[in-house]
This record gives C-alpha cells, sequence and structure tokens, in this order.
C-alpha cells in the first residue's frame, strides 16, 4: 500500500509540474527537415503546442523527438522512445507523452517523446510507412549518440498507446525492413517494447477501425493487412514486451494485446500480458483509478527483472 501511495503521488507532482518542464526540454527534428518520401501540402503547418492534450495531425509536418534525460544522480542508462496514440489522427501527447516521459525520469529513465508524422498522403508518397521511417529513424538516432547522452545503446526501449502502440509494435517487428536508407549500418532494432492498450492488428475483426482507414485507406489489399497485423509479424528476435490491456476497452478490442501475446509465446520471445477487469481505453498512467492503476509499478518490476535496468524502483 505504500508502494501505491508513493505512485499516486509521484504521478500527481509529474502532472503538476509538466507545463513548467516541458518549456526546458530539447527538441531534435529527427530528420533535419528532410523525411524520405515527403510531399508538401499548405493544410499541413508545424506548430505542436505541448500545453494542449491534442495535437491536430495538420499541426505536425515534421517529426521531433522531446528530449528528456534522467537527472545524472537517477540515471539507468536505460532509455524509452515514447508513441502517443490517437488513431494515426493526432496524438494525445500530454497524458500519453510529457507525463509518461517525466515519470521515467523520477525512476532513472531517459525518455523521447517521439512526435511521428500522421498517415495522410497529402504529405506522403506512402503513408503505410511513414511512422515506421520515423520511429526507426528515432531507434537509430538515439543509438547513434548513445555515449553523448549518457544511455546505453543496448538498453533502448520502444513504448506506445494505442495506434503509438501499433507504431511501436511495427517498429518491434519491421526493424530490418528497408522503409528509407539509413546513414549507417546501426540497427533500429528496440531492446525491449511496452505497450499500453496497443493497436496490433489491422484484421477486420479486432482492429481499430479508425486507426486502420488511417494509415492503410478504406480498401487496402489482404498483403497490406496481413503486413501490418504485427502479429502476425512476430518472430524470434522480436524484442521482449510488456503489455496492458482493459477487458472492458470499447475503442481497442482487448485480443489485440492477447494475440500479440499469443505469438510472442509461440516464439519463446518473453512477454508479460496485464490484463485489467476496467479501466476502458486512453488512460494514460491511470493515477488513482482502479486496479489498471498499477501498471506502472508492474513495469518497474518487469524492467528490472529482464535486465533492461539494475536501478528503477518505484518507490523513488
Amino acid at each position: 500500500m505504500l508502494v501505491f501511495k508513493k505512485l499516486v503521488v509521484a504521478l500527481m507532482c509529474v502532472v503538476a509540474t509538466i507545463g513548467s518542464l516541458s518549456a526546458q526540454v530539447q527538441v531534435i527534428d529527427l530528420w533535419n527537415g528532410k523525411a524520405p518520401g515527403a510531399t508538401q501540402s499548405d493544410e499541413f503547418k508545424q506548430n505542436v503546442d505541448t500545453t494542449a492534450g491534442w495535437v491536430d495531425k495538420h499541426s505536425i509536418d515534421n517529426s521531433d523527438l522531446y528530449f528528456y534525460p534522467a537527472p545524472a544522480e537517477k540515471a539507468t542508462g536505460t532509455t524509452v522512445v515514447i508513441c502517443p496514440g490517437g488513431g494515426y489522427s493526432g496524438l494525445a501527447i500530454r497524458h500519453e507523452g510529457l507525463q509518461v516521459a517525466q515519470w521515467f525520469n523520477s525512476v532513472g529513465i531517459t525518455a523521447f517523446v517521439l512526435t511521428y508524422r500522421q498517415p495522410d498522403d497529402a504529405i506522403m508518397e506512402d503513408k503505410s510507412i511513414g511512422p515506421l521511417q520515423d520511429g526507426q529513424r528515432a531507434i537509430r538516432l538515439v543509438r547513434r549518440h548513445a555515449k553523448e547522452w549518457g544511455i546505453n545503446p543496448e538498453k533502448i526501449g520502444i513504448m506506445g498507446f494505442s495506434a503509438g502502440g501499433h507504431v511501436a509494435s511495427t517498429i518491434s517487428t519491421h526493424y530490418n525492413e528497408k522503409v528509407y536508407t539509413p546513414v549507417d549500418s546501426i540497427s533500429a532494432r528496440p531492446d525491449f517494447s511496452l505497450l499500453i492498450y496497443p493497436v496490433i492488428s489491422m484484421d477486420s475483426t479486432i482492429t481499430h477501425w479508425g486507426s486502420r482507414v488511417n494509415l492503410l485507406g478504406n480498401n487496402p489489399s489482404p498483403e497490406q493487412v496481413t503486413h501490418f497485423s504485427n502479429e502476425l509479424q512476430v518472430n524470434a528476435q522480436t524484442p521482449p514486451a510488456f503489455v496492458v490491456h482493459s477487458l472492458d476497452d470499447d475503442v481497442v478490442p482487448v485480443q489485440n494485446s492477447i494475440e500479440y501475446a499469443l505469438a510472442m509465446k509461440k516464439h519463446h520471445v518473453p512477454c508479460e500480458l496485464h490484463i485489467y477487469e476496467s479501466g476502458g481505453h486512453g488512460y494514460g498512467m491511470a493515477p488513482g483509478r482502479s486496479t489498471q492503476s498499477m501498471w506502472p509499478e508492474a513495469c518497474c518490476k518487469w524492467l528490472n527483472q529482464n535486465g533492461f535496468t539494475e536501478a528503477v524502483n518505484s518507490e523513488k
């Protein structure tokens, strides 16, 4: 109970301070203004407002990384790249991004929030691979600068909420896919993934339709559906995963997480799946709410147990 109370207090502090802290964060232009396959549209202007809870897709025409280094006295060397959700139509940047990054900092983990481009024919030659391009580039860039940023290059994870979970699971299963020409041979494979009420599948029976339509259009080919149904793309090299979902999620069916976990089991890849009785969808860190509010503590324990960090402690 004491651990739980301390965790809730820490999360409340994050919520209270995020506005002032976000102004101090370093923003890194992911592509230096030259994203592969990008096209110009007057409808899209770079105008990401981190003080708002929602960033519409038309405010993102270039991807950025918001860099939250862990405090030196707590730093474990572990790093997470966070992909907020939004149905591939925008980003829930505060409660599924910036607040999460600050919480990671409180337990010694460096974090990056990725404002990945939302798939749209107006700004991309192939909208289905735009988020994957951004995700691969983000992992490679963080790994390339690991020494400079005090990061362990073998402990870089990817995290995604909702449609951001589709981005994260796509990077985890398609990290070797050549969707752009990298500048070097640095791997885009995350060392682990954290998937929170994720969209995983494009299968019509369990997908989130808004995410599917925004990514693949109204009439995707069967090959596209299979290719981006990430439960079908798991293999023995897929990174270990920590997965969270709620049974009563009426936006993204819980089967997305179950199918991914079963695929991981089939290929003998470590995976921990937490299914909560309630919570619905979109709860982020879920401070003070029912049993799903315990997922951050469980995440810390999983990271520690699997050797991704030696010093993470949710009591800090």
